[in-house]
């Protein structure tokens, strides 16, 4: 059973806050939360959120299915790893909540530039879970082309040594994303 974590006061968010030094980047597998986790996380910090995948597709001016079908998975890893380095480098940033694309971290130099210029965070998922979550959209290019239950497991198996890189690890189950965001919360306090 899932116990209800103690919630975070304004006064100790804001004692978190000013002992992060670096943005906090939410990785893990597509469906996990990291959008809808990050997006809650930036504003009880009072920071801003940025989805990378969002300013892929601003920058390519194309949809991430469109850069997988015309370009190709590497292409798209390649543009990824560029623009999450220039958030990453960007001093308005410091203080940012950003969310990855679930192949991020698996990429090594784009896990390096996220260990060493940010706070990794892994929100971790049973694949039921994101079976579920991934049925929502169909927008997710690695679940096109076959049985979505398999693949995720595959994935989840292939990057989890990947995610496991990250120093705080959180798991995103299927209540609320504000328990999750209070486990991320909790993660990042006991990691400082």
């Amino acid at each position: 059973m899932d116990h209800p974590q103690p919630r975070f006061s304004e006064t100790e968010i804001a004692q978190l806050v000013r002992r992060i030094d670096r943005p906090v980047v939410l990785v893990g597998m597509m469906g996990v939360g990291k959008s809808s986790v990050g997006k809650r996380l930036g504003a009880m910090l009072h920071w801003p959120f940025v989805d990378a995948d969002d300013e892929i597709e601003a920058s390519a001016r194309m949809t991430i299915p469109e850069i997988f079908a015309t370009f190709g998975e590497e292409y798209f890893r390649d543009g990824e790893r560029r623009v999450i380095s220039r958030l990453l480098s960007d001093d308005k940033r410091k203080r940012t909540v950003i969310a990855t694309g679930g192949g991020a971290f698996c990429n090594e130099a784009t896990r390096e530039l996220i260990l060493e210029r940010a706070l990794a965070v892994w929100l971790d998922s049973d694949v039921d879970t994101l079976v579920e979550r991934t049925a929502r959209k169909d927008n997710r290019p690695l679940l096109r082309d076959g049985n979505p239950r398999e693949i995720l497991s595959r994935l989840r198996d292939e990057r989890t040594p990947h995610y496991s890189l990250a120093p705080v690890h959180v798991v995103s189950a299927s209540g609320p994303h504000t328990q999750t965001v209070n486990r991320v919360l909790q993660g990042i306090a006991q990691w400082l």
